[in-house]
């Protein structure tokens, strides 16, 4: 079913991408004890990381040898777990680019999630930039008794923001917005991106 809704899917892409920087993230779904799981990644602590500490998804920068994003995608996941999802996965599809502004410098970054179906075992190999990975299932994230909320907090600034909390694990942000994407595919409903409007 997902692959059928992300096959007819039209993800949208900021008009000036041109001027943006890239990057790419893989959005990894496994079968998991009968229940569908997408992954995730805690990404370690470093000072001068916006991200640092966040719950995210593989991937990263567009470095000057990529041809295009999905090979971003690909190169790495598999240097940050130690997936090669062009031997071990599928891709399924992908969904709109969202516009990262880390500190509001520039025009931003242009973040392309690739959504990807893995059947076969899973073995990780994590380098600096990661301290765990999570399996979080999708049925978890589908129920809305588990949808929380946060402050967001920068200088005077604080804002509302939706939020799960998966454990210890807080999901939220670009993430969220691109979880919010997937389950209103699943969902055959707008109703979370229309939350993230009104957040």
């Amino acid at each position: 079913m997902i692959e059928t809704r992300l096959a007819g899917h039209r993800p949208g892409r900021p008009w000036l991408r041109r001027l943006m920087k890239r990057s790419a993230v893989a959005l990894v779904l496994q079968v998991r004890a009968g229940e569908l799981h997408i992954l995730m990644i805690k990404r370690a602590e470093r000072e001068g990381d916006p991200w640092s500490g966040h719950m995210a998804f593989p991937g990263g920068r567009m470095d000057p040898g990529d041809a295009h994003g999905y090979a971003v995608a690909l190169r790495e996941t598999r240097e940050e777990v130690g997936l090669d999802l062009q031997r071990q996965a599928h891709c399924i599809g992908r969904l709109s680019d969202i516009n990262a502004r880390p500190r509001g410098r520039g025009f931003g970054m242009a973040v392309s999630p690739f959504v990807f179906r893995m059947d076969g075992p899973a073995h990780f190999r994590l380098n600096h930039e990661v301290a765990e990975v999570v399996w979080v299932p999708l049925e978890f994230l589908l129920d809305d008794a588990n949808r929380d909320s946060m402050r967001w907090q920068r200088r005077r600034v604080s804002v509302k923001m939706p939020c799960y909390f998966y454990g210890q694990r807080r999901i939220w942000g670009l993430s969220l917005a691109m979880l919010d994407e997937l389950m209103d595919l699943v969902e055959d409903s707008g109703r979370r991106r229309r939350e993230w409007r009104r957040a």
